[in-house]
């Protein structure tokens, strides 16, 4: 039986009680502990939670610095209260982002000749190397590769992984490495405040053949292994990679909070010799 999501509606929104009480057990954090933290008191915390109280937008702000609450939440907390949400999220081909552009292209660049790329938080392909386009295209014709997987003019990488006319019939570890995979678009659509796209990501990704029974049997125990590798096979072709993720520091603005930056670099020698 195929295992689905049910999206939710952004509109659908929680009380700030609730969505305060789920973030407080998300940290493992006590009434107590939040309170002492934030400097709050414990009865005012609780009233919060109960909806006896109304938090003011600083207050709402200090909880969420406290919690560690993602921007986007951040606006979904303001929002509940009654707020406007304060938090941006610009297009990063805007003109005020064009410090940011010139700082992952150098980034991408450094990384030549190896694979690296940019995505959003739906797992969209932003910007990518030369590295990265000689991996891809290897293993899938470019025209496939915009014609099946290029939508709305974004590639999704999640798609490209797992899609049968994709990459996944040359991972030759699949079953060891696509379950991690799934395990994190899982746990980014079951986010406080994701949007259904993330969720209709993990359902689409479920209706492809065989994931779904992956899905349910896949093993979780303890790996013998350092970290975790994808292998690549095509005839003559025997390419292993382990990857890195960066993220950009202390932004203001949702879109830079979300960009992921991967580096891909060679686990085996016949990688190394190949790209390097």
């Amino acid at each position: 039986m195929t295992q689905s999501l049910t999206a939710s509606s952004s509109s659908a929104i929680h009380s700030f009680g609730t969505l305060l009480r789920q973030w407080r057990d998300r940290r493992g954090l006590s009434q107590l502990d939040l309170a002492i933290t934030s400097e709050v008191s414990q009865r005012h915390i609780s009233f919060l939670e109960s909806g006896r109280a109304k938090p003011s937008r600083n207050m709402v702000l200090e909880l969420a610095a406290v919690l560690e609450i993602p921007l986007r939440q951040q606006n979904l907390m303001l929002t509940a209260v009654g707020f406007a949400p304060i938090h941006t999220e610009t297009d990063l081909s805007a003109p005020e982002m064009i410090s940011v552009r010139k700082a992952l292209d150098f980034m991408l660049k450094q990384q030549e000749p190896l694979p690296a790329i940019v995505v959003d938080r739906y797992w969209n392909l932003l910007l990518t190397n030369e590295g990265a386009n000689r991996l891809l295209t290897a293993f899938i014709n470019p025209d496939r590769l915009q014609n099946l997987f290029c939508i709305e003019g974004k590639i999704n990488l999640m798609r490209v992984v797992f899609h049968s006319q994709g990459l996944r019939p040359f991972i030759s570890n699949w079953e060891e490495f696509a379950p991690h995979l799934l395990e994190r678009v899982h746990r980014e659509a079951n986010s406080l405040g994701e949007s259904e796209q993330s969720t209709l990501l993990f359902n689409e990704l479920m209706t492809y053949a065989g994931v779904s029974d992956l899905w349910q049997t896949s093993n979780r125990a303890a790996q013998n292994t350092l970290l975790l590798t994808i292998h690549l096979q095509r005839e003559e072709l025997n390419w292993q990679f382990f990857s890195t993720i960066a993220t950009l520091g202390t932004p203001y603005d949702i879109t830079l909070q979300e960009l992921r930056i991967e580096c891909l670099f060679p686990a085996n020698d016949a990688t190394e010799q190949h790209f390097v």
